[in-house]
């Protein structure tokens, strides 16, 4: 059964002037979060931006797919620490997202460094996110396991 995730967006004004608001509408935990041309292009001063967005989305789904795969090979983290980076730079057709870096810290009772290192990877190409991005979208990650 396919599950649906929805959000809506409300633009005020031309693009490098006006302002907006975007909402989640599948739940409750997203409302109404200020967006502008400058949130995306300059400073965030507060404001979000969609490539933002797209960083908490990816780093929430890579957190998750990696949880997965070191489960699947038997280990069960403490904690994963993932943050995203997405990079957006001008070019010729415009604005564009070029990549997005994952970067986890994770304590894993009894995994190595190199099991850390191939489940990272794995989840990187595997986690629902990475492959709406692939082809697309550089993808990278960088893994840390602490003891």
């Amino acid at each position: 059964m396919a599950v649906r995730s929805s959000a809506n967006a409300v633009w005020r004004g031309n693009l490098t002037e006006g302002s907006g608001t975007v909402s989640s509408t599948s739940s409750e935990n997203l409302r109404e979060l200020p967006t502008s041309w400058d949130a995306r292009t300059v400073a965030h001063e507060g404001k979000t931006s969609p490539e933002e967005l797209l960083a908490a989305a990816h780093a929430s789904c890579f957190s998750m797919a990696l949880s997965n795969t070191l489960f699947k090979a038997g280990y069960t983290a403490e904690e994963l620490n993932v943050s995203a980076e997405v990079t957006a730079d001008k070019r010729d057709v415009g604005w564009t997202v070029l990549a997005s870096h994952l970067t986890v810290r994770g304590r894993v009772p009894n995994a190595s460094h190199a099991e850390f290192q191939s489940a990272a990877e794995s989840a990187k190409d595997g986690c629902p996110i990475s492959r709406a991005l692939k082809g697309n979208v550089e993808l990278s990650v960088s893994a840390t396991l602490e003891s």
